[in-house]
């Protein structure tokens, strides 16, 4: 979005502007969602916020870059959640999406799921962030173990709530089993075709299987310095956008960005959770990226209302209201 320089100089004392006029999406498909994500790739970027637990104020980040900048994120990011209070609230969760959709933000999802190997509720110490044997990963993966059925029910609980997006004609960014090369969750360090590509590709079998035609796939590591991301890829018959999250770091260096392009092979490609607001060095230079997405609270935490403010008014960024479907 440009702004005169004298809107800009408002902007630097505190001032905000009016956000364009949202322009509500229509029922629609995935691959419009994608078609778009690959047009805007090398001229803009999508801005995104992350909206993490209380499930029951799905909206409550994305309503603190509106309260600095007068602007809606053009992407909303919230989460499928784990403990019990956040699941029982998965509907709220879904209600915002379908909200955001209406006026007219991208929708994102992901899910810190419970591992099977405790509740279907969990606290994210000892329940997401927890550490399983391979055997017992090995287990989740394969047919007929108790393990298994116990994950295959797990995925059969989201089912639903996805189908509602579906039904409305509203496509997601689903990012299950982000940062796989990580191991602080019990899906991830596990490289190879039988570690956390197995049990990716076997949640996007299932989840076609149950004709939720709505998700665009959305493939994630962080930019853990070891490198090898690719060894952790599913193939490109299952991922639509290959993203990064950027915590070892403010912003992916030039080796992440090229070593990102080179397994997403002309997929898009995305910075899936940051902490820092993108700069302008970042945005001119890393051209490739089609959207970016602040960690919930890093928003204010780790962002001076300036930086928020010249990240939200960049030429190459789009918020609510510039994001076109058509």
């Amino acid at each position: 979005m440009r702004i005169p320089a004298t809107i800009g100089a408002a902007l630097l004392l505190g001032a905000t502007l009016l956000p364009v006029p949202a322009h509500a999406f229509p029922a629609t498909s995935r691959t419009t969602v994608i078609n778009y994500l690959k047009s805007i790739t090398g001229t803009s970027i999508v801005s995104g916020q992350h909206n993490k637990e209380p499930a029951s104020s799905p909206g409550q980040y994305t309503a603190q870059v509106n309260a600095v900048t007068g602007q809606w994120p053009g992407l909303w990011g919230g989460d499928m959640m784990f403990r019990a209070d956040d699941v029982n609230n998965r509907q709220r969760v879904v209600d915002q999406a379908l909200t955001e959709w209406r006026n007219g933000s991208l929708v994102a999802l992901t899910w810190h799921a419970c591992s099977p190997t405790v509740g279907r509720t969990c606290e994210f110490e000892g329940g997401v962030k927890t550490q399983i044997s391979a055997t017992q990963f090995q287990q989740i993966v394969t047919g007929g173990t108790a393990l298994n059925t116990t994950w295959r029910s797990r995925m059969a609980e989201v089912v639903p709530y996805l189908r509602q997006l579906r039904d409305a004609g509203v496509p997601v960014l689903w990012r299950p089993f982000h940062e796989m090369n990580e191991t602080w969750n019990w899906w991830g360090g596990r490289s190879g075709a039988n570690g956390g590509a197995k049990i990716y590709q076997q949640m996007k079998d299932y989840f076609d299987s149950q004709g939720l035609t709505n998700l665009i796939w959305v493939w994630n590591v962080q930019d853990n310095p070891a490198g090898g991301w690719s060894s952790y890829y599913p193939g490109a018959a299952y991922v639509d956008v290959v993203s990064l999250d950027a915590w070892y770091k403010s912003y992916p260096s030039t080796a992440d960005y090229q070593q990102i392009q080179s397994i997403a092979a002309g997929k898009p490609i995305a910075i899936a959770e940051m902490g820092k607001v993108p700069n302008a060095a970042l945005l001119t230079s890393q051209t490739r990226w089609a959207y970016f997405m602040i960690w919930s609270e890093q928003l204010r935490a780790n962002n001076t209302n300036a930086e928020i403010q010249a990240a939200y008014f960049h030429p190459r960024v789009l918020n609510q209201g510039e994001v076109r479907l058509g």
